[in-house]
């Protein structure tokens, strides 16, 4: 019992892991692990039935009935790992931008190709998706331009949407977050902030409650907790269903979607006078823009091996 609680723990981190990375679906993971169906089907129960016994019956069956020992163990590992990867990404993207964008925008190339394989068959139908899908992600790409990025509300759906990486294997919800502008906010900032005022408050340091920069990023945390949860319960039930009944025009979208917001990740920028990032084309010899092909190389070959051997089992 002890080997198989460790062993849901550890997929717990995998999942929570490859969610912080943008072109990788913690979904897909569940599904490589062989806990997809248990995860979904849990996350299913929690609705106003399960709801209903814990008012009348309490809480250890409603425990029991949303496989309350399963989502905890697994959600633990889930936790841990968005600290200890949010440590190492926060590192990584101050010390080498470019590379790390060159591998996400990878990723999201070989998310592309996969998802686009799913589709049963090009008709009118998944061309009209594909349009829909191609129209939100070239907005998405603009959207800094028109300052919705970081509002509250904005944070909130930003919650509700990246949890889709969760249940929906394929789609990656930190690569949402990158192409709505907030991946760094979000996944890196907010989460170092919690991670280091619970040192400061087990260290009995609330020197934090005076700094508005924290008190701001905790706020952030918060919302995309509340926009997280609320997306997990109904999300689970929404997506499957559209899944069953609507998928190739639901597939569709995500494809155009992503083929759409292909120019949000682009490695290759530089800030200009109004504040925004301009792209440009690299100098193609340089050393710094080979060893960035090969990490984009090197992403698209991690998606597309992950995909055939979740497709193998």
């Amino acid at each position: 019992m002890l080997n198989k609680n460790l062993f849901l723990f550890l997929k717990g981190l995998a999942m929570g892991a490859v969610n912080k990375i943008p072109g990788v679906s913690g979904g897909t993971v569940a599904f490589i692990t062989g806990i997809y169906e248990d995860l979904i089907n849990s996350i299913k129960k929690i609705n106003f039935h399960s709801f209903k016994i814990l008012f009348t019956r309490g809480f250890k069956d409603f425990f029991e009935e949303i496989n309350g020992k399963f989502l905890t163990i697994l959600f633990s590992g889930v936790i841990a790992s968005f600290f200890s990867v949010s440590l190492i990404l926060d590192r990584l993207i101050q010390d080498y931008e470019i590379y790390v964008f060159g591998m996400f925008f990878g990723m999201i190339i070989g998310s592309f190709y996969v998802i686009y394989y799913q589709l049963e068959k090009i008709n009118l139908k998944s061309f009209l998706g594909l349009m829909i899908g191609l129209s939100i992600g070239l907005f998405i790409s603009f959207a800094d331009n028109i300052e919705i990025a970081n509002s509250n509300l904005i944070i909130f759906f930003s919650g509700v949407i990246a949890i889709s990486g969760m249940v929906l294997p394929g789609l990656s919800g930190s690569y949402l977050l990158l192409l709505m502008g907030n991946y760094t906010l979000i996944m890196v900032d907010s989460v170092n902030a919690l991670y280091f005022t619970l040192i400061d408050i087990v260290s009995f340091n609330f020197e934090f409650i005076n700094d508005p920069e924290r008190l701001y990023l905790l706020k952030v945390l918060l919302l995309f907790t509340i926009g997280s949860v609320t997306g997990l319960i109904f999300l689970s039930n929404i997506l499957s269903t559209l899944l069953k009944k609507f998928k190739t025009i639901t597939m569709s979208i995500i494809v155009g979607f992503i083929g759409g917001s292909l120019l949000a990740v682009w490695p290759w920028k530089k800030e200009n006078m109004n504040g925004g990032n301009s792209l440009f084309i690299p100098d193609i010899l340089s050393t710094e823009t080979l060893v960035t092909l090969f990490y984009i190389f090197i992403g698209i070959l991690f998606v597309v091996l992950l995909e055939r051997i979740a497709n193998k089992h």
